[in-house]
């Protein structure tokens, strides 16, 4: 069938829909404020191990992924350790300050048991010390629904801010034996691997947080 010249055709496609950008991880301001423990005493770090925030105050699962979508960066806040503090913690926990986020995905057994999805590179993160840094992902890590972004960390960052009740709590790869050690290297690295986090330490929370992209 011919139309007239004039008339104009118009082809109507339905409209995709909005990705919407999320920073998972980040609850509105707590009390007291979430400012990493060092340089003041005790200065705590996390150190040789993979782990995430289960618990801030009636925050749960904050590292949860809310929908599906792509990890574009990730962000940490750091403390701002002393020279004596940083040789020390250099010397006993594994050398230089690093860490990058891990995707993993909760298993329904045994109970606590997380697969190892996908993983960042690791960044040196002395120069960002006493500052919020943010690290754009050359390579993208898919997430889905429900997934947990946590932090990784071979060797120790100045990333645990202190003071909570305990309402506010995080979860750690170690075994349930070396809950209380630092000595163990514990961090979650291989791929497809599944883990027990069994540990869960309160009054603590990790100061990082991660931009996802996500689509309905």
């Amino acid at each position: 069938m011919a139309f007239p010249a004039s008339v104009a055709l118009a082809l109507i496609v339905p409209a995709a829909a909005p990705a919407t950008l999320a920073e998972v991880g980040v609850i509105p301001a707590t009390t007291p404020a979430t400012v990493p423990s060092c340089p003041a005493s005790p200065c705590l770090a996390v150190s040789r191990t993979t782990g995430f925030q289960v618990k801030v105050a009636t925050a749960t699962n904050p590292l949860s992924a809310p929908r599906s979508g792509t990890i574009v960066a990730w962000t940490i806040t750091l403390g701002k350790p002393t020279a004596s503090q940083v040789k020390f913690f250099d010397a006993n926990e594994g050398g230089e300050s690093e860490a990058g986020i891990a995707i993993l995905q909760p298993l329904p057994k045994p109970n606590l048991t997380y697969k190892l999805i996908a993983s960042s590179p690791v960044v040196k993160l002395t120069p960002y010390f006493g500052k919020t840094a943010q690290f754009p992902l050359e390579t993208t890590l898919k997430v889905k629904k429900g997934d947990v972004i946590a932090l990784t960390v071979p060797s120790w960052a100045p990333a645990l801010a202190l003071g909570f009740t305990n309402a506010t709590s995080w979860r750690a790869s170690r075994p349930k034996s070396q809950c209380s050690s630092t000595s163990t290297q514990t961090t979650h690295t291989l791929i497809g691997t599944a883990v027990q986090y069994y540990c869960l330490y309160l009054t603590a929370r990790l100061t990082y947080s991660a931009t996802v992209i996500s689509t309905p």
